[in-house]
């Protein structure tokens, strides 16, 4: 497949599980995605269309030192969950998050429904990304990220 013509998305290989170490392996479990921004070798930013079946949440509320991020429901309802509460997104909501903002963000699946949603983040070498509510945190470097307790001892690989 030539990555210089045009592509439906469903067609980009998808991917699931979750990249998290454990014990918060499971929290990601349940939703599936595709690298779009990948599949036509972007470096920059990355596109990823993502599935979040009912019941389920897309990792852990975090924040990114260097990254920006951005959220667009396409299908479905998701709760955002950030420092100041809950919001709804329905379909063709969105949201952004600068980075160093610490205006730290999830999102979770709470209606009987299948939701789908794009997010496109900036990729910057050196960057943090935090979890207030867990011992968490990646170190983002040219070869992958890295993942590290609060204290930065890394995690058994």
């Amino acid at each position: 497949m030539s990555l210089s013509q045009p592509i439906e998305a469903d067609k980009v290989p998808s991917d699931s599980g979750s990249p998290y170490p454990q014990p918060f392996a499971s929290y990601a479990a349940s939703s599936h995605w595709r690298r779009l921004g990948d599949h036509f070798g972007l470096t920059q930013f990355g596109v990823v269309q993502s599935t979040l079946n009912p019941g389920a949440q897309a990792g852990l509320r975090h924040w990114h030192s260097l990254e920006e991020e951005f959220i667009f429901v396409l299908q479905g309802e998701l709760c955002l969950v950030v420092n100041d509460g809950e919001h709804l997104l329905g379909a063709g909501m969105c949201m952004g998050f600068k980075a160093g903002d610490r205006n730290a963000h999830l999102l979770i699946n709470r209606s009987q429904s299948v939701a789908h949603y794009l997010i496109i983040g900036s990729r910057v070498s050196g960057d943090m990304c935090f979890y207030p509510d867990d011992d968490l945190a990646w170190f983002v470097t040219e070869d992958g990220a890295i993942p590290v307790h609060k204290d930065g001892t890394p995690y058994p690989r």
